[in-house]
């Protein structure tokens, strides 16, 4: 493959993209867990619940702050690396971009308002409403930049005149078809996966032999939350199938690799592919490809030769899309079966293969949260504009792109090696115990 400038934006971008959308995740779902844990401590009186939120708030802190830079990064590129794009649509999608912007510095005036008022109210329930600005301005903030995702598969609100967009309804561009399903899978797994990190973190901790009531409290919060998310992801799921097979019917076949325009299609899960087309080893299941696009067995889902060939995404992301979908399931059954333990008196939901899965889930929803982009985005190629412009024709000209990536790929690295050293000596010195004991000694005593 020749590096040439078109390759090497790409490279760079999807390398910003893929560390950023770890932060951004983190962003969107953390605040969500700290209300709730702050609600249970001040509404059953119980400080384990109280000091995981201030806890939790404390490390969520410095993944804000990688989050701005990466995010700023984001900014930067897309200017820089994709100047013929943001000519077009740059008018276009500004007010989401402003709006994003708002967004964040909205949540980070009442983030800081709310870490340097703890023990300042006489009434506790004041604190905790604070973390609703919180919640509002970081999934405000997922909203706002998901439009503009959404914007680049379903485009709308603009006419292309001489390549010059015009007559620019920036509502109709925000609110486009895309709009509504992205924005609800984005947050639901955002929370998904934030409350399988934090559950995944207190097993590793339990089985330690670390673990203490603290910890129970909390692991038995993130469960289930977990749960609850993963439902929602599942209808989101189910709901962004419905409209590939209406909108982008070509995405939805090559992660399916249906070819052919048929009804009672079959689900393909797995499985290899030859140099034909043809699948193999897969496992497949009769209809139900048909049912997940519409609902009914009988629905006819267009096969992918009924997209040009310079059109048609390529066939990988099938890989990326089973990927995320067990990895889903995966969510369900781990999150399902801690809580069937715990409510089930014969059952151990300490034992150490459920807590082992539990530890696993955490990095895995997170990898499920990269193939859904890496999906996303590769799947809607050759466009960036999908019916309007080409990725090839988007990109920059200029040369030095290659430096550029190199010294971002050392920045990122450096990110990530101070974010992990950080929060380890922020809590490694301090355990919750200790902690506990020291701003409530009256109820450990």
């Amino acid at each position: 493959m020749e590096l040439d400038s078109v390759i090497l934006s790409r490279m760079l971008t999807s390398t910003t993209l893929a560390f950023h959308i770890i932060f951004a995740t983190i962003g969107v779902g953390v605040p969500i867990m700290i209300s709730i844990a702050e609600f249970m401590g001040i509404k059953r009186n119980d400080p384990h619940y109280t000091l995981l939120a201030r806890r939790w708030a404390r490390g969520f802190t410095i993944t804000v702050a990688v989050g701005v830079v990466t995010g700023t990064a984001i900014g930067l590129q897309l200017s820089m690396l994709w100047p013929a794009f943001m000519q077009v649509a740059g008018q276009v999608i500004a007010l989401p971009l402003f709006l994003e912007t708002f967004a964040f510095f909205f949540e980070a005036i009442f983030l800081g308002i709310y870490l340097y008022t703890w023990d300042r109210f006489k009434n506790k329930w004041i604190h905790w409403l604070l973390t609703i600005p919180v919640m509002i301005g970081s999934s405000a903030s997922a909203l706002f930049i998901t439009t503009v995702n959404a914007f680049m598969n379903t485009p709308q609100g603009f006419e292309l005149s001489d390549g010059k967009a015009i007559n620019i309804d920036p509502i109709a561009a925000m609110l486009n078809p895309a709009t509504p399903t992205k924005v609800f899978h984005v947050l639901t797994t955002a929370y998904l996966t934030s409350a399988l990190i934090l559950a995944g973190i207190t097993a590793f901790t339990i089985l330690k032999k670390k673990g203490s009531e603290y910890h129970r409290k909390a692991l038995r919060l993130t469960m289930v939350s977990a749960l609850i998310f993963a439902f929602a992801t599942a209808l989101a799921g189910d709901l962004s199938a419905k409209f590939l097979a209406e909108y982008q019917p070509e995405k939805l076949a090559a992660a399916e690799w249906h070819f052919d325009t048929e009804k009672n299609a079959d689900l393909i899960v797995f499985g290899t592919l030859d140099e034909n087309n043809e699948v193999h080893n897969e496992i497949r299941l009769p209809g139900f490809l048909s049912f997940l696009a519409g609902s009914s067995f009988d629905h006819e889902v267009i096969g992918l030769n009924e997209t040009p060939e310079d059109e048609r995404p390529p066939l990988w992301i099938h890989y990326l899309f089973d990927g995320m979908v067990s990895i889903g399931f995966f969510s369900i059954f781990i999150s399902g079966l801690f809580i069937l333990f715990w409510k089930w008196k014969k059952r151990n939901e300490w034992n150490k293969p459920l807590l082992w899965g539990i530890v696993a889930s955490g990095p895995l929803a997170m990898l499920a949260i990269e193939f859904g982009w890496i999906y996303a985005e590769v799947g809607r190629q050759p466009w960036i504009l999908r019916g309007y412009m080409k990725v090839a024709d988007a990109s920059t000209k200029a040369d030095g792109v290659g430096l550029t990536f190199m010294m971002f790929v050392a920045l990122y690295i450096l990110l990530g090696i101070l974010c992990v050293v950080v929060l380890i000596k922020m809590f490694k010195d301090k355990p919750a115990e200790a902690e506990l004991e020291q701003r409530f000694p009256e109820r450990t005593k």
